[in-house]
């Protein structure tokens, strides 16, 4: 593995401590950055539940596997959402549909009619490798939510 930080720009560092309203000083975000690397051991920039079970403060926690699987069905329950007929696959069109339905009137009629919903999601399954053709299982779209940038956020206090 190269130099983690090397990835990690100053632009990414100001916009995690926005985020985070400033509560991790730069250090903080590039030691968290390249541990999240370590931890990535497939590079598929997210963490697996066998990858997070691999921090041994976790692993031996009782609940830990409680929270991996909450958050393994969390994906499998935001999947069947898109999969709206029910047969294990997604297409674009259900994809399209979907965000048609989330974004409701936060879109205007003239983005709607210029494409917007088709190009955003053009380029988010063409950075993750796939074509508005493609037919995607489970794993395909676990892989698009880890490489598009959108995030699903679960807290965990730690007391």
């Amino acid at each position: 593995m190269g130099n983690a930080s090397s990835m990690l720009t100053q632009y990414d560092i100001e916009e995690v401590q926005q985020h985070c309203n400033h509560a991790f000083s730069q250090q903080e975000i590039v030691s968290l950055y390249e541990r999240f690397c370590q931890l990535d051991r497939n590079n598929g920039g997210f963490i697996s539940a066998e990858e997070f079970l691999s921090v041994p403060e976790f692993a031996v926690n009782p609940l830990s596997q409680v929270l991996t699987l909450i958050y393994q069905c969390m994906l499998v329950f935001i999947f069947k959402v898109y999969d709206s007929d029910g047969n294990g696959k997604v297409t674009f069109t259900d994809m399209l549909d979907v965000l048609r339905d989330l974004t409701g009137t936060f879109i205007s009629e003239k983005q709607r009619e210029v494409g917007l919903y088709f190009q955003v999601l053009t380029d988010v399954l063409d950075e993750a490798g796939y074509t508005k053709d493609s037919l995607m299982i489970l794993s395909d779209f676990v892989k698009i939510l880890g490489n598009s940038g959108l995030k699903i956020e679960v807290e965990v206090p730690v007391d």
